[in-house]
């Protein structure tokens, strides 16, 4: 874990100089006993160059001390401190294909889902942002970014089930393109889906690889019953069974960061979407301190003044 960064670290170098001040300094106290020795018989000489170079090697100490906290501002040193970064976005990215009209969540799959949802986003924060991104045969953007919760939740109510396959790589690259669109908050994306990808222009590893890029944590939601549900029959009479790639979600949630959830029926599907707000780990911001060390010039250059040319001229 970092504790301490600099915005501009290669002015650091410039510390270099400390030493080398130091050592001329040196030098000149060095010559300058040499010269006092030479008086070294007349004893008031002698006591006034001691009180002398006291004085003078407290106010070049001084002087040395702010020119290394000055350089150190100027680098913009950042700590993380105990609050944590304004907000995050969350992107809801919502399977909307033909088998979310399923009824074994009642009144189906896609009404079930939605409330949970609603949930979620209730239970954000002020400052998060949330969206929402839905997919069947192809990915769309059902409720732009934004911090208007209430507006966010009146578009998912107004969404509807679609009659398209499920291009679930297409959704995730979308939901993750979303998360990036406003800058420095923390990219988040729940992912839920009831079917297999089995559409689309974009696979399910592409996606991921977008998502890894951009430092974007998913979390997988898969929809499905403890007995299979039948979603109609094809020409022949033979019944078509809904399906849920699990592997694929696991892995879309392992490589990035997040977690998987299985859902199999409606309590269970409100008991996740209930506890994500509580799986969001809200990062320690990074939070520059240069003022602290511009502070601190201020307070010695002060005391170098008092010293220098204050009532009783301290040390003299």
């Amino acid at each position: 874990m970092r504790y301490l960064s600099f915005l501009n670290p290669e002015l650091l170098w410039f510390l270099l100089v400390v030493p080398l001040i130091y050592y001329i300094y040196l030098l000149y106290i060095r010559k300058k006993k040499q010269e006092t020795i030479k008086f070294s018989h007349l004893e008031l000489i002698k006591k006034a160059a001691k009180k002398s170079n006291r004085r003078q090697s407290i106010l070049f100490y001084f002087s040395l001390t702010m020119l290394f906290l000055a350089i150190v501002a100027l680098a913009d040193p950042h700590i993380p401190l105990k609050k944590t970064k304004e907000g995050v976005n969350l992107v809801l990215v919502l399977d909307v294909s033909g088998s979310m009209q399923a009824t074994d969540y009642k009144p189906s799959r896609l009404e079930a889902a939605k409330r949970a949802a609603e949930t979620l986003i209730r239970d954000l924060r002020p400052k998060d942002n949330v969206g929402i991104v839905i997919f069947e045969s192809g990915a769309t953007t059902a409720a732009y970014l934004s911090p208007f919760k209430d507006r966010v939740i009146d578009k998912l109510r107004a969404i509807e089930s679609k009659e398209g396959r499920t291009a679930l790589g297409d959704g995730l690259s979308l939901g993750v393109d979303m998360a990036l669109s406003i800058p420095n908050k923390k990219k988040l994306v729940v992912l839920l889906s009831d079917g297999v990808n089995n559409a689309g222009v974009i696979s399910p590893d592409e996606a991921i690889g977008f998502a890894k890029q951009n430092n974007v944590q998913v979390f997988t939601i898969g929809m499905g019953s403890k007995e299979p549900v039948v979603l109609g029959y094809d020409w022949f009479g033979n019944p078509q069974y809904a399906e849920l790639d699990e592997d694929t979600l696991k892995r879309i949630a392992k490589e990035t960061g997040g977690e998987y959830f299985k859902s199999v029926d409606s309590k269970t599907l409100d008991r996740i979407y209930s506890q994500l707000s509580q799986k969001i780990k809200r990062e320690k911001e990074l939070t520059s301190i240069k003022d602290w060390f511009i502070i601190s010039i201020i307070f010695l250059l002060l005391i170098e003044l008092y010293i220098r040319y204050g009532r009783y001229r301290v040390l003299q």
